[in-house]
């Protein structure tokens, strides 16, 4: 396995843009971006072997993609309660799009992209409290679409009220920040354009930044503008966790310093 000093992984990913248009290496795989440039680097997913790499992440993102890119996964507090699986689901759940097919007739569905900027149609969304610092998960039957009324009638009949969560589950500012400068203290970001030629894909690395020093107030104010998301994924059989999600070309606005290495496009 190659190890690399922090200048080094630098020249290789000039090298790579360099390179220009590369074949889509992991064709069919949704992080295939990111994948073909581990290949190049010959660098195993996952795992950048430079020194304290604990403190270093490589990001990849397709410019001009709507996607949105996982942070990190991080389950709401009080986390010995599992309030996804145990109150969020069971009470606030629907019936799932695949029940009785794929599913049993009786599996359920609790998925929300929730936001602090707006309710979702089904009354869901983000409070940002500063004074104790942490981030609340919300609820506001005023906010359900009226084609929501079945439902709602039915979380009336299984909470036995229509009234805000409690208790809220959230997530204290001092662990998001635990988590967040763990997994993201210092970053290689590199996005690539993205073309196809008859079923061949091709991308070309032709951004790169290196961000230093993760800031929890950026952080906090991403989520208060709206650019971080916190999407849950649970249905009855199985909870595929709680992720916190940011909007296209707002990653480097995260970090205390970011430094453009090298790009092409105008």
């Amino acid at each position: 396995m190659k190890i690399f000093t922090k200048q080094d992984l630098i020249n290789a990913l000039q090298e790579i843009r360099a390179m220009g248009w590369v074949p889509n290496l992991r064709p069919g795989n949704a992080g295939a971006v990111g994948n073909t440039l581990e290949d190049l680097l010959e660098i195993q997913e996952n795992n950048l072997p430079i020194p304290n790499a604990a403190e270093w992440e490589l990001k990849c993102q397709r410019i001009g993609t709507s996607s949105l890119i996982t942070l990190f996964h991080m389950e709401p507090s009080p986390r010995a309660i599992r309030f996804v699986p145990n109150i969020l689901l069971p009470k606030y759940g629907w019936p799932h799009e695949q029940a009785g097919i794929t599913y049993s007739k009786d599996e359920m569905s609790f998925r929300q992209t929730i936001s602090a900027l707006s309710r979702t149609d089904r009354g869901f969304g983000i409070v940002v409290d500063r004074r104790q610092r942490k981030l609340l998960v919300s609820f506001d039957a005023r906010c359900v679409d009226q084609r929501h009324n079945e439902w709602l009638t039915s979380v009336k009949e299984r909470v036995g009220h229509l009234d805000e969560l409690n208790p809220q589950p959230y997530w204290g500012f001092d662990d998001l920040f635990h988590k967040a400068g763990t997994k993201l203290l210092n970053c290689f970001f590199v996005r690539a354009e993205v073309k196809r030629e008859e079923s061949q894909e091709f991308f070309r690395y032709s951004e790169i930044m290196v961000l230093e020093k993760f800031s929890l107030e950026k952080l906090i104010n991403a989520i208060e503008n709206g650019y971080i998301l916190i999407d849950f994924d649970a249905r009855t059989g199985h909870n595929h966790g709680t992720k916190f999600r940011l909007r296209q070309d707002r990653f480097h606005e995260l970090y205390e310093k970011v430094t453009l290495i090298e790009s092409d496009r105008n």
